[in-house]
């Protein structure tokens, strides 16, 4: 018996009771909005001026992406750097909530995000898998 995961924008993480649904991973209008600072201090200006004056720049790195991923599917994620691929798995993995939309795992999930982590150079790929 498994158990489904759902993370939404407000990172709340909600079990479901077990389903039968062959659906492993579903996205649902998920994006994700980072705010960035032209400098560091720029945060602390912020808040001092207790939200009246702003200092950031919104940054989308993921916008209202939806899909399902059915159980025993191998899926690739492609793309350029900053194009979100981290942001995504790091969504999938609960690391990381979404700022709109949500993401539903069914079972459990094992993720490696850092690069280099989990990862022998002496070893084949094959056994790296396995490591």
């Amino acid at each position: 018996m498994s158990s489904e995961r759902a993370i939404d924008a407000a990172g709340s993480v909600r079990v479901d009771s077990p389903t039968s649904s062959r659906v492993a991973i579903e996205a649902d209008s998920v994006s994700k909005e980072y705010l960035t600072y032209s400098k560091p201090q720029d945060w602390l200006r912020e808040l001092l001026w207790g939200g009246r004056r702003k200092f950031h720049r919104r940054f989308k790195a993921i916008q209202r992406l939806s899909f399902r991923v059915n159980q025993g599917t191998t899926l690739g994620i492609v793309g350029r750097n900053g194009s979100g691929k981290t942001t995504l798995l790091q969504m999938i993995a609960g690391t990381v909530s979404p700022t709109s939309g949500a993401i539903r795992v069914k079972g459990k999930l094992g993720a490696l995000l850092e690069l280099g982590s989990g990862f022998n150079p002496d070893f084949t790929g094959r056994e790296n898998v396995y490591l």
